[in-house]
């Protein structure tokens, strides 16, 4: 072993603890890197494989009703590749062992398969079997949810009539990989599952025979999107056509890539801190070795060894550990990269989800630490280059005191000799101090912000579904019905209270901006479904004009008295202008609304309505859900209470994962600058340590001015810290500010107490350690004097 190398070993083992302390950091923040960006490759290639390989369409329309002959003149509009019809329709579900109704989406497919659009993935099973009607494919999240198999049975309400469904394959489509129900947030899929059917036995059960009401299309590369998507409207508005739409705009397709570009953002922000901070404890480290080596250095240089050698030899100590950081941060962030993949496969349903780890990506990461570890040690290692034997040879001139701000102010009579001291070491080595609290307070901050999406989520859950959504049962008809099923509802078995409600689908305008939407017409004082202001109160729905949420106002750029252009696309297809009288904050979608019997009149026609709200005499609820699945108006019902206990547990041991390995990263970071700090403290202040020890300070007094200085730095950094988290969090809620959620600027207190209490606990373990050291301080060693 090379001499300058046998020292190096040396020295390690000297720092052995302050070393693991900064090889851990830079282990999270490597972990960091590789966990994100492996968990985002691992998506982004299986969504554009899964898309390429089974045809995902670019662009989509529903309508009314359509003859067949239509796809023809489709075929036609320029840029068009392939044009698929087809058969979908919402239906009620009878599931075995499920006592509440559930909602089946009934795609039509050809009896032979033949490759197409939105192509099949059959995971179990066979295809279905030509002339038979009654077999269907299941989505593989639905039948997993159910426990359904091959053989099963389902009962289905087609077009007013019962049927039995016999599942014959479990299968997957590119289309719904994030299975989830129009208007809604979170997957339910006990309760909402696709299946595929024969074409034949579909379009006869919903007199669709020879037509068809949606389309699928694929575009060529070289293809202009917008003038496709004018076209087309233009071609199926006769139809019944409800607008079309693009790939990026659908529901499944926009919160697949909403989740891989936040794994980007979060892979660049997240390891950065942790490589900053690490970076600043190796250049503390760094100098204080050269500042103690400093006879070593000049012994090194009078036996020829060159600026370069030894400038090598301290760079080598930092890409020791660096390397050793990066090594275990690389395994963990694989490991931990596996499991994020498989929470994945939970809410998106891909053929095979197939993780993989770039060794481009392992590469990376080494070089991004050692390059920050680098640059973060320049000054350290020159300091060692620079350094002259003669200047090397003799002792390390004495720090420069001079009059601190507290004794310039004449403060100091009103503090103890003790809390003088400390003070006065906190001002002298004002930067370290900066970049101590800065560290610490980012530990904190990772801590608040791992927190801040289980407030923000529950939140919305608080907001959406006890102050807004206060009915029991949601209740959607297979079409608008008249004023009669207002009294039949309110006869159906436990119904305590009901409220209409009507929706729309309409193109709003305003001048140049146009936005896809739909209007929903609410009860004036309505109780179950309410809208609230901003001090979470009531808003009464005035009798004209329309209320827009906030985000789909400043969508089209229209404010509070602007005339709105509506387009409706359903009926005769009025062309409106109507007053915006108000705007309201909402978390989920763009909504519009308008008073029930304002939008009736509207759209020229009586009392119809296309739903309702139902509150529910708890004892009845089997009686009920009986009578719903046997009802052929009903195209689905939703129950509140199902989808917040999905919701719980679904995301409460999702969040206790994550804030898991947060808290363990963040307690790295705090525990390697306290420690670091107080340990190159303690080696710079050894000898002053040990004279106010001969002097008659006791073992308690001497550790309180080492450990007080650490616990000021730690009292000031966890408020920044707080704010910083708080900023973080406002940072993320703008970046998840997407048409169908957004996530409220929420940070509740049990976050801060949350994290003020691991980043005190942390420092307090690490001031046991350096306790345990200073007492074991040698007073005759440290008191010699260098000659």
């Amino acid at each position: 072993m090379h001499t300058l190398d046998k020292k190096l070993f040396r020295d390690i083992l000297q720092l052995r603890g302050q070393v693991i302390a900064i090889a851990l950091i830079v282990a999270c923040g490597i972990a960091c890197l590789v966990t994100m960006m492996s968990a985002y490759d691992s998506l982004q290639l299986s969504q554009q494989t899964y898309y390429d390989r089974y045809r995902f369409a670019d662009v989509f329309v529903s309508l009314k009703r359509a003859p067949n002959a239509l796809a023809n003149r489709i075929a036609e509009i320029p840029g068009t590749q392939q044009v698929q019809t087809r058969v979908v329709v919402d239906v009620n579900l009878d599931v075995p062992g499920l006592d509440e109704p559930a909602t089946g989406r009934l795609i039509s497919i050809p009896e032979q398969q033949t490759p197409m659009l939105n192509d099949i993935f059959i995971r179990r099973g066979q295809y279905i079997e030509p002339g038979r009607r009654g077999q269907v494919l299941v989505s593989e999240a639905f039948a997993k949810a159910n426990k359904l198999d091959i053989g099963d049975k389902i009962g289905a309400v087609i077009n007013e009539r019962w049927q039995q469904l016999q599942i014959v394959g479990i299968a997957l489509s590119p289309e719904y990989i994030y299975e989830i129900n129009v208007g809604e947030l979170f997957p339910d899929n006990q309760r909402f599952g696709i299946l595929w059917m024969n074409q034949e036995a579909i379009s006869t059960a919903f007199d669709l025979k020879g037509a068809f009401n949606d389309v699928a299309l694929s575009l060529t590369p070289s293809a202009n999107q917008a003038e496709v998507l004018y076209q087309l409207d233009q071609l199926v508005k006769p139809y019944g056509g409800l607008g079309a739409y693009g790939r990026d705009t659908q529901v499944s397709h926009q919160l697949l890539d909403s989740e891989i570009q936040g794994l980007s953002a979060t892979a660049i922000v997240v390891p950065a801190i942790f490589l900053g901070i690490a970076a600043f404890l190796l250049n503390l480290v760094l100098a204080r070795l050269v500042s103690t080596q400093r006879e070593q250095i000049a012994v090194l240089k009078a036996f020829g060894y060159s600026n370069l050698a030894v400038g090598f030899h301290y760079l080598k100590l930092v890409l020791v550990i660096t390397l050793v950081g990066a090594v275990v941060g690389a395994a963990v962030g694989t490991w931990l990269g596996l499991l994020l993949t498989q929470v994945y496969t939970q809410y998106f349903h891909f053929p095979v989800l197939q993780y993989r780890v770039e060794l481009t990506l392992i590469m990376t990461a080494v070089g991004v630490s050692g390059t920050a570890a680098i640059l973060g040690t320049v000054a350290a290692v020159r300091q060692a280059v620079s350094l002259p034997p003669a200047e090397a040879m003799r002792p390390e001139p004495p720090a420069t005191f001079r009059t601190s701000l507290l004794e310039r102010f004449g403060l100091q009579q009103f503090l103890s000799p003790v809390s003088q001291i400390i003070l006065r070491n906190l001002e002298r080595r004002g930067l370290q101090t900066v970049l101590a609290i800065i560290g610490i307070s980012a530990a904190v901050a990772i801590l608040v912000i791992g927190r801040y999406f289980e407030d923000a989520t529950q939140y919305i859950v608080e907001l959406q579904f006890r102050q807004l959504q206060r009915e029991d049962v949601t209740l959607v008809f297979n079409q608008p019905l008249s004023s009669r099923a207002r009294y039949e509802l309110n006869h159906l078995p436990g119904v305590l209270q009901s409220e209409f409600y009507r929706s729309v689908p309409a193109r709003l305008r305003f001048q140049q901006r146009t936005y896809l939407s739909g209007i929903t017409g609410l009860e004036p004082k309505g109780e179950l479904r309410r809208l609230l202001d901003q001090d979470l109160q009531p808003i009464t729905l005035p009798n004209s004009g329309i209320i827009l949420a906030s985000s789909l106002a400043n969508k089209v750029g229209i404010s509070i008295g602007d005339l709105l252009t509506l387009e409706v696309l359903e009926g005769e297809r009025p062309i409106r202008e109507v007053a915006v009288v108000g705007v309201v904050d909402e978390l989920i979608g763009l909504g519009a609304y308008m008073e029930i019997q304002a939008l009736n009149e509207l759209m020229r026609e009586g009392q119809t309505i296309s739903g309702a709200y139902l509150a529910v005499d708890s004892n009845f609820l089997d009686q009920l859900y009986d009578q719903l699945k046997q009802t052929p108006a009903v195209a689905s019902v939703a129950l509140r209470d199902r989808l917040i206990t999905t919701f719980n547990e679904n995301i409460t041991g999702t969040f206790a994962a994550f804030t898991a390995v947060l808290l363990i990263f963040a307690a790295v970071i705090a525990f390697g600058v306290v420690y670091n700090v107080a340990r190159i403290a303690l080696s710079e202040r050894s000898r002053e340590l040990a004279t106010l020890r001969i002097i008659g300070f006791t073992q308690g007094e001497i550790a309180m001015i080492l450990l007080g200085e650490q616990a000021i730095v730690t009292i000031v950094a966890i408020p920044l810290g707080c704010g910083m988290g708080y900023g973080l969090a406002a940072l993320m809620s703008a970046a998840y500010d997407s048409e169908l959620y957004r996530l409220p600027l929420v940070v509740s207190p049990s976050s801060y107490v949350y994290a003020f209490v691991v980043i005190t606990l942390t420092a307090l373990g690490s001031g046991w350690l350096i306790r345990r050291q200073l007492n074991h301080l040698d007073l005759i060693a440290v008191l010699k004097t260098r000659e």
